[in-house]
């Protein structure tokens, strides 16, 4: 099946949507917690987080353009503070609620079901339920003039996760934490591991080392 540019072009807008989202497979499932100046708290839910660095250690993620109300976004940019909160199996419907058009003035925590959690010296909220979360601080945030999106970019600070997950080696096992992927917008899954490979070498051939 081919379907081209032309055809894209003329793809009711959300089927085309679902179309492109789902484009890139598996996307982590994240909660990122907010508070604004005057402490009232914001949850939601992004598919977008990616890795940047781990010496500085820094995170990134895709925010959507800010032509209407952006809670997290304006939340973030006021304090400079924010959490990322990984979605597990027990909470992913939850979760999933949050992507709702909420008022600014309600609170996904209350309304999908979630406790906001606090920890010293941050001023954002985790989520409790989640069992692999970390703080954020704001570095730099730009609009992507191809489609006016925000790559928001963050200093990770402190990070809050089950022992039980972290391996001697530092690797944390995500999937011991009954972490969920996202695929498309609203097509969540388990994963299975197939297993570790040993580093790299052009001389040596990767094998299964856990």
């Amino acid at each position: 099946m081919h379907i081209s540019h032309d055809s894209l072009s003329q793809l009711e807008r959300r089927y085309r949507a679902q179309l492109i989202n789902s484009l890139s497979g598996f996307k982590s499932a994240n909660l990122i917690g907010t508070q604004d100046t005057f402490g009232r708290t914001n949850l939601a839910i992004i598919s977008s987080v990616f890795h940047l660095g781990a010496d500085p250690a820094l995170v990134g993620f895709i925010s959507r353009p800010d032509t209407v109300q952006r809670d997290t976004l304006a939340n973030i940019i006021a304090t400079g503070s924010y959490t990322i909160n990984q979605v597990n199996s027990d909470i992913w419907q939850q979760a999933h609620q949050t992507s709702a058009r909420y008022d600014s003035g309600q609170c996904e925590f209350n309304e999908v079901g979630l406790t906001p959690l606090h920890q010293p010296q941050v001023v954002a909220p985790f989520v409790a339920e989640s069992r692999l979360k970390y703080a954020v601080k704001l570095e730099s945030y730009q609009t992507i003039e191809l489609n006016q999106t925000l790559l928001v970019i963050g200093r990770i600070t402190d990070i809050w996760l089950d022992d039980v997950a972290l391996n001697p080696d530092g690797n944390i096992d995500i999937e011991s934490l009954n972490t969920v992927c996202v695929s498309g917008l609203d097509c969540y899954h388990t994963t299975e591991r197939l297993g570790r490979l040993s580093y790299a070498k052009p001389d040596k051939p990767s094998v299964i080392i856990d």
